[in-house]
């Protein structure tokens, strides 16, 4: 089992930056699949980016390529969310999530995922 705990959101204005960290529990972080989604009000929990175990493979949203970047550290058991020009439409809630993971490619389906964090809020103003 692991543990999950982002930290990194808050208020910034259009055009800014922010970092989001998920901080792991556990010795086998290395062995998770890793994600970030964001929910805002009304609307379904999404995929924004998601991360193989070794970091060989990641995947964006359309929405947020060339914006955002996901990286790991396994020895930190941690992984990153990058997010640079924000716009007010990138305003939600955050999540990790971590999936148990045999293979080498990235899990993009939100079912998949065993185990989610509290969440972040990220607020863009406009």
């Amino acid at each position: 089992q692991v543990q999950l705990v982002e930290s990194g959101g808050g208020l910034v204005q259009a055009g800014g930056s922010l970092r989001l960290s998920c901080a792991a529990s556990g010795r086998t972080f290395s062995r998770y699949a890793m994600g970030w989604f964001r929910q805002a009000p009304g609307k379904e929990r999404e995929l924004v980016a998601g991360i193989s175990r070794t970091s060989g493979s990641t995947v964006y949203a359309d929405s947020v390529k060339g914006r955002f970047t996901i990286s790991r550290d396994n020895a930190k058991n941690t992984v990153y969310l990058q997010m640079n020009s924000l716009k007010p439409e990138d305003t939600a809630v955050y999540y990790c999530a971590a999936d148990w993971s045999l293979g080498q490619g990235v899990v993009t389906m939100r079912e998949e995922y065993d185990y989610w964090g509290q969440g972040t809020q990220v607020t863009v103003s406009s």
